[in-house]
């Protein structure tokens, strides 16, 4: 029986095996195509639209019906908005956004924190003086009724993307290397940073949740904890500092929707996946393979009764510098381990960037038919 995206997407969290396996290119945040590669990939199909940015940071666009339709995606996304005057353009090409982080971008990719609001060696009495977005501005929740009444009217399957983790935003704020010696140094003010961070965030996810009324089928959460060789930090830290606020998240968002939580972090976290089931978690993505210990048929034995795996292909050699050939392959391959069962969705191991041909991700798609 033929299934619909959404009943498709819908029977792989539910570790049932569908039709075929799911393609999600798009759907969410941390599933982007930067606007680049998608201009290419829709001059490839031969459509001529005009492309709309989903997220000035990332530089992804948002994904047309006709191409998902072309390519077989089952995915739609809900991306998080911000305040009306939440990113301030200025006059070198760089843009501050309403955490005060002012990020710029080289000629390609896309934007880079370079001034942290949080930089030096701030104190607790900055944090109390810091000006802090309100969750409450409407800009967060602007549009989001009538995008969700539009998506359920289609067959998708629609992902709700939060806002970025209170990891990241720490990091944002404080810079990456100052928030790594602060979780080891000054522990009460990482701890005070990523806690009042946490309240905003859930603040504006219970919005968002309220505003579509929980009627979506996976929730995204995003904070990267891993290397490429090992985590970020010791399991030690991880379960001090960090997995209490994860669970924290997590209850919060199951207590108002059904939907299944999708936690993206990149790397080699393999000593921390089982705390992530414990946590919540019902996803793991972007199940960067080529990582140190998350080689696919270990990740399926350990894991596949309790995580669905969402990603899988190599962004790194295999779509930008593979052959259409090659790409078939490995992706018939992911899918013969990953997918049995059930409990896999296809799609790019992190955004998909501009040097990816367009000629690779239509044999991706065409490997999951």
């Amino acid at each position: 029986m033929t299934m619909t995206s959404r009943q498709r997407v819908l029977a792989a969290l539910n570790h049932r095996e569908p039709d075929r396996v799911p393609l999600d290119i798009g759907g969410s945040l941390a599933t982007g195509i930067n606007v680049a590669a998608y201009q290419a990939l829709k001059e490839f199909l031969s459509l001529d639209t005009p492309t709309v940015m989903a997220s000035r940071r990332s530089q992804t666009a948002v994904v047309e019906d006709a191409v998902r339709e072309r390519l077989g995606i089952d995915t739609a996304g809900i991306l998080a908005c911000g305040p009306s005057d939440a990113e301030v353009l200025l006059t070198d090409g760089g843009y501050r956004d309403e955490w005060g982080v002012v990020r710029h971008k080289p000629e390609t990719g896309h934007y880079y924190v370079t001034q942290p609001p949080l930089a030096g060696h701030p104190t607790l009495s900055d944090l109390a003086a810091f000006p802090w977005p309100d969750p409450d501005d409407p800009g967060y929740v602007r549009g989001l009724r009538e995008e969700h009444q539009d998506l359920r009217g289609a067959d998708y399957a629609v992902i709700l993307s939060l806002p970025v983790g209170f990891v990241h935003q720490a990091q944002f704020m404080r810079g990456y290397a100052e928030y790594m010696v602060d979780l080891l140094v000054a522990p009460r003010f990482a701890e005070e940073l990523m806690d009042r961070i946490l309240e905003i965030h859930l603040a504006v996810a219970g919005r968002m949740l309220e505003t579509v009324r929980g009627d979506v089928d996976v929730v995204l959460y995003a904070d990267d904890l891993g290397c490429q060789d090992q985590p970020m930090l010791s399991p030690d830290l991880y379960r001090r500092l960090i997995e209490p606020r994860q669970r924290r998240l997590v209850d919060f968002v199951k207590a108002r929707t059904a939907a299944r939580v999708m936690y993206h972090t990149c790397g080699a976290v393999y000593p921390l996946i089982g705390d992530f089931v414990d946590v919540g978690i019902d996803v793991l993505n972007p199940v960067q393979t080529t990582a140190a210990g998350m080689e696919p048929a270990r990740l399926k034995a350990e894991f596949g009764g309790d995580l669905v795996f969402w990603g899988g292909v190599d962004l790194q050699r295999l779509l930008p510098y593979g052959t259409p050939a090659e790409v078939m392959a490995a992706v018939r391959e992911l899918v013969a381990c990953l997918g049995r069962d059930g409990g896999f969705v296809v799609s790019a191991a992190n955004i998909i960037q501009p040097d990816v041909p367009p000629q690779n991700l239509w044999a991706m798609a065409r490997a999951v038919i």
